[in-house]
């Protein structure tokens, strides 16, 4: 699989098989991932890993957990105006209807967006954290680290889910995990294999046209 092949093949999975995908993997993606850009080498990324029998250890601690949290950031701006609020209520709306699940059935939706904090089922996972000290340029190289993983990831055959909808549990999860007073958690990502069944693997959400966001000068 070359670059482009991963690129066009990475989606958001949010059903997976229960599969097993072991540390050793894990490691190696990992470190191969670290080859990211990193603005003046900082390598921001902090990562901690949930796998094999801790997988169901946290989501034991995290149901005996109070889940009323003040979030670590505000995920979407509260205005967001358009084009990108037309684009992220578009994308969720093909969502829920590959799911079946009606604009007015507000129980079923808030359940599969409770699905988020069980992996969609992945047997794998990773939380990444950075130094409360950085700023958006090292966010930004955290980015570069992600979707250099997923990519690598795809090329192993392996699925994923970036999953910033954890920062509004990141008090419970630096619990677990151990993470230091210094660290603030940014996303999780699930990793696994992908349910060829479910029909909500099937969303491809649309990307703008190119003569909508570039300019040639």
């Amino acid at each position: 699989m070359n670059v482009s092949e991963a690129v066009e093949a990475r989606r958001s999975i949010r059903s997976f098989l229960d599969t097993p995908v072991s540390d050793e993997q894990l490691s190696q993606l990992l470190e191969k991932a670290a080859r990211a850009p990193s603005g003046g080498n900082v390598q921001p990324w902090r990562v901690f890993v949930i796998n094999g029998p801790s997988m169901p250890k946290f989501h034991q601690f995290l149901a005996d957990t109070d889940p009323r949290e003040k979030p670590a950031y505000e995920i979407y701006p509260k205005e967001l105006p358009s084009p990108y609020r037309d684009s992220r209520f578009k994308v969720g709306e093909d969502m829920y209807k590959l799911l079946n699940i009606p604009r007015d059935d507000k129980p079923s939706r808030f359940a599969h967006l409770a699905r988020n904090f069980k992996f969609f089922d992945a047997p794998a996972a990773f939380f990444c954290f950075i130094d409360k000290t950085m700023g958006p340029p090292q966010w930004s190289d955290l980015g570069m680290f992600l979707q250099t993983f997923m990519l690598l990831a795809q090329e192993e055959g392996l699925d994923t889910c970036a999953q910033e909808a954890w920062a509004n549990r990141s008090q419970a999860v630096a619990n677990f995990v151990g993470a230091e007073d210094n660290l603030m958690l940014f996303c999780g990502m699930a990793i696994g294999h992908k349910n060829p069944e479910a029909d909500v693997n099937s969303l491809v959400s649309d990307r703008a046209p190119l003569e909508a966001w570039v300019k040639f000068v």
